[in-house]
């Protein structure tokens, strides 16, 4: 057997881990292959404020002079003081076959304790606020927008190297051809009439955007200020992918709710782009970018990202009134089927309100964790 050698990113290596994906990946129908420019951005510590601020490290794993895997290592020490944690992360997890996956690990797992940590946690690439979670079931079609995509044979070798399950989260799907159901209307019909003031719902304001996104980060952090795993975004890390957002944003499905004029709620759904990635190979030239520029001929399907209702304003149904104007508004803009994702597997009342309106839960990613002794 060659030997697997894994060792540091250095130089134009750089280059071998943005890249790596396509070789491994290039028999699978199912993969999609990322925006090249923005998967630099988001891999360079220059461009990426999360990474600016953590510690990291990349490795890739070698066999016979060929890159045969990847990793990144990743240590934030905001995540362990907001929950009390002493663990650090694993990412951009990719490998060959079962041993190389190994190796990878018991690196990552090495440099956590380094640096002291007792549990090494993954994949995140780089945190829960980008993508994150191995996807454990629902290989049969492709990763909507902004969500991972790997192996079913991943979960073999990562669970094998000791990893187990840490929290589930869940991607649901939605029929948009049939609009809001009858029983969904029913529900949001009594509650027009029994809440005083009744909620009134908007579109953000590309003119007023940056107002609107500093209300959208006020809901964003207190509705996710008690979930797993979260840390609140700094300013910096917000306005870096509130900058990015802007620019591939569906006016009408980034919607804020305002109960006698102050914002309560807010959902923002954005086109499947990766229909688009899928066709110009992550490329925007030579052709790639009027694909991209005229993307609504080659979409059907979008993907709701964020779906946020203060605590004091919850159990009145205020989620599914969100849900059911983004499906109305989804018709105009030609998508025939929506995925809501991720929420946590054990976020009752958000599954409650997906369910009403005929979401069905139909792929699974896991985030995985290893005390490290």
């Amino acid at each position: 057997m060659s030997v697997i050698s894994v060792r540091p990113v250095s130089g134009r290596e750089h280059g071998v881990f943005l890249h790596l994906p396509e070789a491994l990946y290039r028999d699978d129908a199912h993969w999609v292959p990322p925006l090249m420019m923005a998967e630099k951005e988001r891999l360079s510590a220059k461009k990426n404020p999360f990474l600016a601020r953590v510690a990291h490290e990349k490795f890739i794993a070698w066999r016979d002079g060929e890159a045969v895997g990847r990793v990144m290592a990743i240590d934030d020490p905001r995540h362990n003081e907001v929950h009390g944690d002493n663990l650090a992360f694993f990412g951009f997890f990719e490998a060959a076959d079962k041993d190389v996956a190994a190796e990878l690990l018991e690196t990552v797992e090495a440099w956590a304790r380094n640096r002291g940590r007792d549990a090494l946690r993954g994949p995140a690439n780089p945190s829960l606020n980008d993508t994150c979670g191995l996807l454990v079931d629902g290989f049969d079609d492709d990763p909507a927008m902004m969500m991972p995509y790997n192996p079913k044979a991943y979960i073999e070798w990562i669970e094998d190297a000791g990893y187990g399950k840490a929290k589930d989260l869940w991607a649901w799907r939605i029929d948009l051809t049939q609009g809001v159901n009858k029983r969904s209307q029913r529900i949001l019909d009594r509650m027009d009439k029994r809440l005083d003031p009744a909620p009134v719902v908007r579109q953000l304001s590309k003119a007023n955007f940056k107002e609107d996104m500093l209300i959208v980060r006020d809901i964003f952090i207190k509705c996710w200020s008690e979930n797993w795993g979260f840390v609140p975004p700094t300013e910096e890390e917000f306005w870096h992918s509130a900058k990015d957002m802007k620019f591939i944003i569906d006016w009408n499905m980034a919607l804020m709710m305002e109960l006698d004029g102050v914002p309560v709620a807010m959902s923002v759904s954005l086109s499947d782009l990766h229909q688009v990635y899928k066709l110009i190979g992550g490329r925007l030239l030579p052709f790639g970018l009027f694909k991209l520029l005229g993307r609504r001929r080659y979409i059907n399907r979008g993907r709701m990202v964020l779906l946020g209702v203060l605590p004091e304003h919850r159990n009145k149904g205020l989620e599914l009134r969100l849900i059911a104007d983004a499906i109305q508004n989804a018709e105009t803009l030609g998508w025939r089927t929506g995925e809501c994702s991720w929420t946590l597997e054990d976020n009752d009342g958000v599954s409650k309100a997906i369910r009403l309106v005929g979401g069905e839960h139909y792929k699974t990613y896991r985030m995985y964790e290893k005390p490290l002794p």
